[in-house]
Order: C-alpha cells, then sequence, then structure tokens
C-alpha cells in the first residue's frame, strides 16, 4: 500500500520557521521525484517545492525562494520542507506529492499525494 505521510504543521508567528516531514512507503522512494504543494481557501493549488529523483536538482518559484529548502532522504524514505521567515500568506494547507517525473510534481499532477497537514503563520 501506497503512503504519504505529512507531520510538522502547526502555528508559527510570522518570521518563524517550520520543518515538514513525508514519509513515504509503497513504492521505490529513491527513483520518484517529490515536491510539497499548498493550497489556501479560495485560492489554486500552488508548488512551492519539487526535487528531482534522478539529480535532486530543485525548483521553488519566487513565492517561496531563499525561504524553503526541500531535502530527500533516501535512507528514510522521508522527504522534508524546511520553512524559515514564514509570512501570514504562507497559511495554507500543505500536501507532500511523488512521481516518478518531476514535471509533474511542478505541475502538481502526481501519482501520489498526503492528505495534508495544516501551516498557520499568525502576524
Amino acid at each position: 500500500e501506497v503512503q504519504l505521510v505529512e507531520s510538522g504543521g502547526g502555528l508559527v508567528q510570522a518570521g518563524g520557521s517550520l520543518r515538514l516531514s513525508c514519509a513515504a512507503s509503497g513504492f521505490a522512494f529513491d527513483d520518484y521525484a517529490f515536491g510539497w504543494f499548498r493550497q489556501a481557501p479560495g485560492k489554486e493549488r500552488e508548488v512551492v517545492a519539487s526535487i528531482s529523483g534522478v539529480d535532486e536538482s530543485t525548483y521553488y518559484p519566487d513565492s517561496v525562494k531563499g525561504r524553503f529548502t526541500i531535502s530527500k532522504d533516501n535512507a528514510k524514505n522521508t522527504a522534508h520542507l524546511q520553512m524559515n521567515s514564514l509570512k501570514p500568506g504562507d497559511t495554507a494547507v500543505y500536501y507532500c506529492a511523488a512521481d516518478p517525473e518531476v514535471w509533474r510534481v511542478i505541475a502538481v499532477s502526481t501519482r501520489y499525494r498526503g492528505q495534508g497537514t495544516q501551516v498557520t503563520v499568525s502576524s
């Protein structure tokens, strides 16, 4: 059974940090690209980070570049998203996603995704 289980969300003040984790099982973790996307009420889904399963190259949109860092621990089948300098506009449900193709992660059209974890940033 494929599972992606997110953890690490919560409430933080503006300027603070959170580290999200995504524990994966049921598929060949090493071969997959991973990413995180978020969705806030009334807004479209937005990918915030991706990492290739081939060369671990990363992608960040301008909205989070320099503040968010994605990483992939193949030994622990876990992906992480380190979020620093958080802003109220970062408030959303954050989802972990995985797919053999990194372009699908960036397009938020992945084979697998988790159930999401809430991140709330207070001003």
